[in-house]
């Protein structure tokens, strides 16, 4: 499923850069259920919250994009 895969690259750039998800979901400007939501694969990250996530965890939106 697309949206687990998005889901566990988010989750591990995340960590990797030292976020907690609180910290995470505030920078970017969502709310922690929705992070946790998106981290679980339970929903599909929209273009803006791939876009905000890409540049709070400074790496492109290409590195977070899940391999096929």
């Amino acid at each position: 499923m697309a949206s687990s895969r998005w889901g566990l690259r988010i989750k591990a750039f995340r960590k990797l850069k030292g976020y907690t998800q609180t910290e995470f979901a505030k920078a970017i400007g969502y709310s922690v259920s929705i992070v946790g939501e998106v981290e679980r694969g339970t929903r599909l990250p929209d273009e803006t919250f791939i876009r905000r996530t890409s540049e709070v965890l400074n790496i492109t939106q290409e590195e977070l994009k899940p391999k096929d």
